[in-house]
């Protein structure tokens, strides 16, 4: 094991596991947990983790010594690579979906730039062409040409989810498995891109059941991307559509009530952007009977919570 992989293996470690009574009272007779990855690293938090590791490793053995990506300006994946770069020694560079952002900085880009990041602004079309999985070589040219750097880099998709993060996720439910006793009835979590789900999934034995929720608006596009991961459609996977509060970092009054109360009953601070829609979802599936009775429901708190909302806290 070389340092990398040491630093790694103290980093992303199993994070708790813990019991939720809140808010989620009887009569609702499901038993539910709360994975806290948002507590696996301070600035690196949750899912992003997880999908970085792997990457980190890959990058390592290739000799890279700077991680490329792309994301908006408030991604949840910019602000984790940048933390990630500093951290382990990367130098990183971040392709931003929008020009509006060269001259003025959102609170993510202003945290990349302090973490050493550079950060590069693009127009909204020039980042649909360079983004998509089919123009890769096309995205790769790109970079080049933008960043004058040919050799030693490593380049993450937008959300950083390829097949090295799916291998960093899958890891969540042996560790559920170990914390547990047993494989719970039903894992859910928020879905962007599909990397988390699709690690859960791969691991998920036929009887349980991964639900995600979609941040997304018009997030039917999901279970194509999962296949495309995997290699196969899974039989045990559902995908939610109905929770995105209007799309993706948008959100509504009855949505932020929601994350208040449950921040007030239960001490454990979440986001609007992802963790808050599903809980949110979860809920209401609960009420609703999707859960049969007795069952051991465990939700994934995928952290982002450089991105909650000040909102939250004013009432």
């Amino acid at each position: 094991m070389d340092e990398l992989e040491r630093q790694l293996a103290a980093f992303v470690r199993d994070s708790p596991l813990q019991r939720l009574n809140e808010p989620f009272p009887e009569p609702l007779p499901i038993h539910l947990y709360l994975k806290r990855d948002d507590l696996l690293h301070p600035l690196v938090s949750g899912n992003k983790w997880r999908k970085l590791k792997y990457n980190l490793l890959e990058a390592r053995r290739l000799k890279a010594d700077t991680l490329v990506t792309f994301g908006g300006a408030f991604s949840n994946h910019l602000y984790a690579t940048a933390a990630a770069g500093q951290v382990f020694g990367f130098r990183t560079v971040g392709i931003i979906r929008g020009e509006e952002y060269t001259h003025r900085d959102a609170p993510t880009l202003a945290f990349c730039r302090q973490a050493g990041m550079q950060v590069y602004a693009v127009s909204r079309t020039m980042y649909r062409e360079i983004t998509i999985p089919e123009r890769a070589s096309d995205a790769s040219d790109f970079v080049t040409g933008l960043t004058r750097l040919s050799a030693g880099v490593y380049v993450l998709p937008e959300g950083g989810t390829n097949g090295l993060a799916v291998q960093g996720t899958a890891e969540l439910l042996p560790e559920l498995n170990g914390q547990l006793g047993r494989m719970p009835d039903f894992v859910c979590c928020p879905v962007g891109t599909g990397g988390t789900v699709a690690g859960l999934v791969s691991t998920a034995p036929p009887a349980t059941t991964v639900v995600g929720f979609s941040a997304l608006k018009g997030g039917g596009f999901l279970n194509g991307e999962v296949d495309r991961l995997l290699g196969y459609s899974p039989e045990n996977l559902r995908i939610q559509t109905e929770y995105p509060f209007g799309g993706y970092a948008k959100t509504t009054p009855d949505l932020l009530a929601f994350i208040r109360l449950f921040e007030q009953k239960t001490g454990v601070r979440i986001e609007q952007v992802y963790t808050g829609k599903m809980l949110f979802g979860l809920y209401d599936l609960a009420r609703k009977g999707f859960f049969p009775t007795g069952s051991s429901v465990v939700a994934v708190h995928t952290g982002g919570l450089q991105g909650r909302s000040p909102v939250l806290d004013t009432y």
